[in-house]
């Protein structure tokens, strides 16, 4: 049996980013993507144009109609928008008995809003306590804390902040940090620091929902989460090497990179 993964997010009409950037990553790990459609976005590589969110009973019928039928073994949300919708979804994973991956979207590629101010107490309260595992960059570190990092040895701080709202495990992305891409994931106790070179491609449209899919569908697959996240990272550090252009703007991780590589590449990953 393939194992089936959900993404609970929203549409990027660009392709590179949102529910297509998941379902193509579910694809390249080999495992069924299926979705629920959050939002739909005007969207392209120069950045988000428009926003539209869907009501409430669309995304509560779009799942159900999923879960109840064919079954997830892992659930990935992406943008949730509205405190509505956050606080919708939240108790629908409540109710799934599968891992849950939380990409707690604040903020497009561009700089674009994607959360709405008055959502973010529905994230900290509703929303990481569902977590499995939850994913924020250090700008939603920042939104969702207060917390801000700017150095590695910070991000222990972060990991703690994000925690205490009660994620089993927090995976901090160091990204916008200087220096090689190096994220921690922690649940409290253990830490497992993942490092990877940082490559010089402008071209990294999609990349948090992407690695958030990885990880949900290495955990659909009965990994662990830090075999998971490893495993996402392994991933992830090749889409964004190969990331392409396309349009006039910042162009997207290449989520087929595997497909398109010689040996010499495909086996490429991160040093941990």
């Amino acid at each position: 049996m393939i194992p089936g993964v959900l993404t609970v997010a929203g549409s990027d009409s660009g392709g590179g980013a949102g529910i297509q950037a998941d379902l193509k990553t579910m694809l390249a790990l080999g495992v069924h993507g299926m979705s629920v459609v959050t939002a739909v976005t005007a969207q392209n590589s120069l950045g988000v144009q428009g926003a539209w969110e869907l009501p409430v009973e669309a995304v509560r019928a779009q799942y159900r109609s999923v879960v109840d039928d064919i079954g997830v073994q892992a659930v990935k949300t992406g943008m949730l928008a509205s405190a509505e919708l956050v606080e919708a979804v939240a108790q629908l994973i409540a109710e799934t008995d599968a891992p849950a991956v939380i990409d707690p979207v604040g903020v497009s590629k561009h700089g674009d809003a994607l959360l709405a101010a008055s959502a973010l107490d529905s994230v900290r309260t509703k929303l990481l306590p569902v977590a499995t595992v939850a994913t924020p960059n250090l700008d939603e570190v920042a939104q969702i804390t207060g917390v801000r990092v700017e150095s590695e040895g910070e991000m222990r701080q972060a990991a703690a902040a994000i925690l205490a709202y009660g994620p089993r495990w927090a995976l901090i992305k160091g990204g916008h940090l200087s220096g090689d891409a190096v994220d921690l994931l922690t649940d409290g106790s253990e830490e497992h620091w993942l490092r990877a070179p940082r490559h010089d491609n402008r071209h990294t449209h999609g990349t948090g929902c992407t690695l958030a899919s990885a990880i949900a569908s290495q955990l659909a697959k009965g990994q662990s989460v830090p075999e998971a996240v490893a495993a996402a990272k392994e991933y992830v550090t090749g889409a964004v090497a190969t990331g392409f252009a396309l349009g006039g703007g910042i162009g997207p991780v290449d989520h087929g990179w595997r497909f398109r590589a010689g040996p010499e590449r495909s086996s490429a990953g991160p040093e941990h």
